[in-house]
């Protein structure tokens, strides 16, 4: 069977591809860097990719339609940004273009693949934040975006059920692109991991790792949930 991802070239969304195809399954890598998605398909046996922009959610569906596999029973959206600036510097501008990106894209992403989903029988993994339980500064724009993902997951998980299973990931920071200037300078990167009860910051194939179950038939009787992976950061004092 075939597992979308969107923001396939990502480090949780090509650790999430990778699983697949060890499972025995086909990963469909979407984004929106054509070199990127080509070089990381060379890696999966010729997997199969399209190439789409999430910040463009009005052209995400004509830009999924002619590729969309119809034994699809996988989606994970992983497509995102970590935006910070204190709000005292933060515009309206940047959470509705956080917003767009992180639950627009994800909504028009869904739509797009809905009918084989339900068809199939299928999951649904969507990616929160440990910054919408535990309080960061500088994270209202992305709290904010991801907070209305949880909302998504739920409402999604009632409306699609019994035929398609919606649940979230949460995790916290982990090594990537992204969180790469966080994450450069040893000094910074040893004071996050002392933030976690587990003494060190994620890595994708954390999150990966939980996704593969989501997607999975294993996980036959879960849904509507948000699980941390989090090294212990939300719950643990």
């Amino acid at each position: 069977m075939s597992v979308a991802i969107v923001g396939a070239t990502g480090a949780i969304g090509s650790s999430i591809a990778r699983r697949v195809l060890a499972r025995g399954g086909t990963p469909w890598l979407i984004g929106r860097n054509a070199d990127a998605l080509q070089s990381l398909s060379q890696t999966l046996n010729g997997a199969p990719f399209t190439v789409a922009d999430a910040r463009q959610a009005e052209q995400m569906g004509d830009a999924l339609a002619p590729d969309l596999p119809a034994d699809l029973k996988g989606f994970a959206y992983c497509a995102g940004d970590i935006a910070l600036k204190p709000f005292k510097r933060a515009e309206p501008a940047d959470f509705r273009a956080c917003f767009e990106l992180h639950v627009v894209g994800a909504a028009a992403a869904l739509r797009s693949v809905e009918a084989p989903l339900k068809k199939n029988g299928g999951s649904v993994v969507l990616f929160s934040s440990v910054a919408v339980q535990q309080g960061f500064t500088n994270h209202a724009i992305i709290s904010s975006a991801k907070g209305a993902i949880e909302g998504m997951t739920r409402a999604l998980a009632a409306e699609f059920a019994p035929s398609v299973r919606v649940n979230a990931i949460a995790p916290s920071i982990s090594h990537s692109a992204m969180a790469a200037p966080m994450l450069g300078k040893e000094s910074m990167r040893n004071t996050l991991a002392k933030s976690h009860p587990l003494g060190r910051v994620g890595e994708a194939d954390d999150s990966a790792a939980l996704a593969s179950f989501l997607l999975s038939d294993e996980a036959g009787w879960v849904t509507g949930q948000v699980i941390g992976v989090d090294g212990g950061r939300a719950a643990v004092a």
